[in-house]
């Protein structure tokens, strides 16, 4: 379980490097490089003949395109070309979400520009290319189009109701998913349980705001049919495969590099119109084309998330027992299904976890997914965990109060174990072993909870009114197989790692997984330098670039450091064999009759020692030995400075648990909630790097801040967007 330490100072000026080995704090590699303004991202490339799209993004929710004129942007100066959706639909082919495992799902095709109707306000409906972006801009300007404003679909309620006009007359509704989870004695739990308690509850739509905006240069060689796409994007491989697919390519010839990365959070896993349109742009003209969205793009173009509207009930024992849950989600999708992963997911992984910590035995969900006249949803940190944990704690605070027990205790009794509900809810995950049980005792020894309690109760009566709030929370980490059988797409569930010995005795680490401000560079060196004990200065660690890298499946739910990690971890051990099997051939065929075994040779300091004989060689001498001096070995020796190991993790995913407790102050004047104080205990496992596992604890609860006090991507009921700025979609501040 991780909890606040405090760190050891670092060494003095002269002392030895620390090695920084698994299980140490060690800073990241590249932050203060990062820091210094020496970041290479997207926006920073430079290339020859480069020019710069700008969109003309629909006013309108829904509207039809009468009439789209081009004619003064193409003769507008510095502009190179000008492109509506019928001229972007010659090289690319629409994409349509379809999931092999949720046949029921229902969605419609995608190009790349709007090129009849306008589904959402901000969708791209014409591309403008010039020599600046400003040129860019200021030929979008000239863009005329005429408009047939159509009635828009905001509320999912009205979306499914009788008479409601279909988004897409083809799909015949505007229901793009419903899915029914149900035990067979569910009703009759409800029905003889001491108390049912239901409540609305109601989660807004975010999005993940990262510091870097989306970013893409697509560069097309016509003579060799080759792309190139540098873009800030959390999963190269899969955009390799959707962009060959796409545009008629073979995945060889097309060519995916992540530079830095400036956040994702989910936003940068789905592929977009407009990046879309760039590289369509960048196939007719034969030119490198430039988009980075800006922040006010961003907030209608990125995807969305959450926007669920929930009925839940409890069914509860006088006791405390937990007897069943009821949950009724109506999810919105928005316009379309979010390629590749789709727009169902997040309403998905709501029901299937909703109630996991706990050990009741009747569930019964219904889950109903909604297409409107808004951007869509899609993944966005969690992925539908946080509306599963809100829901299940709110309606377990609820019955906690109805029945007058603590909710500490009223968790206490309910937590799934072995004894208690064992390992496999009714939803039908395998939950395995859950510790909450002894993450609470934790929570509740580090924030004293009884001496909370009596404040509490003290600053009640002086008109102060403080809040206590506790949620158990288990988390789905990297995803496996099984989970991929969802996709009819081409989404690795594996990583890989390629491992060279360099002249000088370094290491240098190749990796599907591609850092992205977590620090996973940092903690996959650990690994490596830990089985050869050497600095993790002597490790370097590249990733990013399809035509170097395995094949993987990217960054995304917490899947870097378990797959990718077991991958580089694989690959060091596979390069220690070589290794000592060739300073063995090397021994024997320099040293006649004196052969040691392989399986006597440890690593120790950047040394290679013969555990029996007592010989040394340091990693630099072999190193050179065999890359400059084969000659010394024997002739048939197949002695490896390279090797390459590829991981997938059984199963459908990892499971994590943990839980939370928050201190705040409601000041009932102003409606106002100040956060006093807030702990976080998680069973995690091997913590490879504690510093880095605090900065990410951090970054969750701030963003757990956001979602629970702040942040709400509005619209009108004519599906006008009303947040699309930072001073109307507000995020947490240092002060918060």
């Amino acid at each position: 379980m991780r909890e606040e330490k405090r760190r050891a100072p670092g060494p003095g000026p002269g002392a030895a490097p620390a090695k920084g080995h698994s299980g140490e704090s060690q800073p990241r590699a590249r932050a203060r490089g990062l820091t210094q303004g020496r970041g290479r991202y997207t926006d920073d490339l430079r290339l020859p003949r480069l020019v710069h799209a700008a969109f003309v993004r629909s006013p309108f929710a829904h509207a039809r395109i009468t009439a789209l004129d081009l004619a003064a942007a193409r003769a507008a100066p510095g502009v190179v070309g000008a492109f509506s959706g019928q001229d972007l639909l010659e090289v690319c082919a629409p994409w349509t979400t379809r999931l092999a495992t949720f046949p029921q799902h229902r969605s419609p095709a995608q190009g790349p520009l709007a090129a009849d109707r306008a589904l959402w306000q901000g969708q791209p409906v014409a591309l403008i290319v010039a020599e600046t972006r400003a040129l860019a801009e200021d030929g979008a300007a000239l863009v005329q189009v005429e408009w047939d404003a159509l009635p828009a679909v905001a509320d999912p309620h009205a979306a499914l109701a009788a008479g409601a006009a279909p988004i897409h007359p083809e799909l015949g509704s505007n229901l793009a998913f419903e899915h029914r989870l149900q035990t067979p004695e569910a009703g009759l739990a409800f029905a003889r349980a001491d108390q049912v308690l239901t409540r609305s509850l109601q989660f807004s739509r975010h999005t993940g705001v990262p510091l870097e905006a989306r970013s893409i240069a697509a560069d097309f060689d016509p003579a060799l049919r080759r792309l190139t796409v540098y873009q800030s994007t959390q999963v190269p491989h899969q955009t390799r495969a959707i962009l060959a697919d796409c545009f008629g390519l073979a995945e060889q010839d097309v060519r995916v590099i992540t530079p830095d990365v400036g956040g994702g959070f989910g936003v940068k896993l789905h592929c977009y119109d407009d990046e879309m349109a760039v590289c369509a742009a960048a196939i007719r003209l034969g030119r490198p084309v430039k988009f980075v969205c800006d922040r006010l793009e961003a907030m209608v173009s990125d995807i969305h998330a959450r926007a669920h509207q929930v009925e839940a009930s409890i069914a509860v024992s006088t006791e405390g027992r937990i007897l069943g849950l009821r949950v009724d989600d109506l999810a919105e999708a928005g316009a379309y299904s979010a390629f590749p992963r789709s727009s169902i997911l997040e309403g998905l992984q709501a029901v299937n976890f909703a109630g996991l910590a706990y050990g009741f035995a009747h569930y019964d969900a219904r889950l109903r997914v909604v297409y409107q006249n808004k951007m869509a949803t899609g993944s966005y940190r969690g992925v539908g965990q946080p509306i599963a944990c809100g829901l299940t704690e709110a309606m377990v605070d609820v019955a906690a109060r109805a029945l007058g027990i603590d909710p500490a205790q009223m968790r206490r009794i309910n937590f799934r174990s072995a004894s208690h509900g064992g390992p496999k809810t009714p939803a039908g995950i395998d939950a395995g072993e859950l510790s909450h049980a002894a993450c609470l005792d934790r929570l509740l020894e580090l924030m004293d909870y009884s001496g909370l309690r009596e404040a509490q109760a003290r600053g009640r009566k002086a008109g102060r009114h403080l809040g206590i709030g506790l949620a158990s929370f288990v988390e789905q980490n990297a995803p496996g197989p099984g989970f991929y059988g969802l996709a009819d797409v081409k989404i690795s569930a594996s990583d890989g790692c390629t491992l060279r010995l360099e002249p000088s005795g370094t290491l240098t680490c190749i990796c599907s997984n591609a850092d992205q401000g977590q620090g996973v560079e940092t903690a996959i060196a650990q690994l490596i330098a830990g089985q050869f004990d050497i600095p993790v200065s002597a490790v370097r660690v590249f990733s990013g670039d399809t035509a170097t890298t395995p094949v993987g499946g990217g960054t995304f739910a917490s899947r870097g450091l378990a797959i990718s990690g077991e991958a580089a971890l694989a690959a060091a051990l596979q390069l220690r064999e070589a290794l000592a099997q060739a300073v063995c051939a090397y021994w024997a065929s320099s040293h006649p009759g004196a052969a040691a075994n392989p399986g006597d040779i440890g690593f120790e300091s950047g040394r290679l020692h013969d555990r029996a004989s007592g010989r040394r060689i340091t990693l630099a001498e072999l190193a050179d030995l065999l890359h400059y001096k084969r000659h010394r070995l024997p002739p048939a020796s197949t002695a490896q400075t390279m090797v390459s190991a590829q991981v997938t993790l059984p199963g459908p995913f990892l499971l994590a648990n943990g839980i939370q407790a928050s201190l705040v102050e409601l000041d009932l004047e102003t409606g106002f909630v100040k956060l006093l104080k807030h702990w976080v205990v998680e069973d995690c496992g091997r913590v490879v790097n504690p510093l880095l596992a605090d900065e990410q604890l951090r970054g969750g609860v701030v963003q757990g801040i956001g979602a629970a006090l702040f942040e709400d991507c509005r619209y009108d009921s004519e599906g006008q967007f009303l947040a699309g700025t930072l001073a109307d979609y507000l995020v947490p501040m240092a002060m918060d």
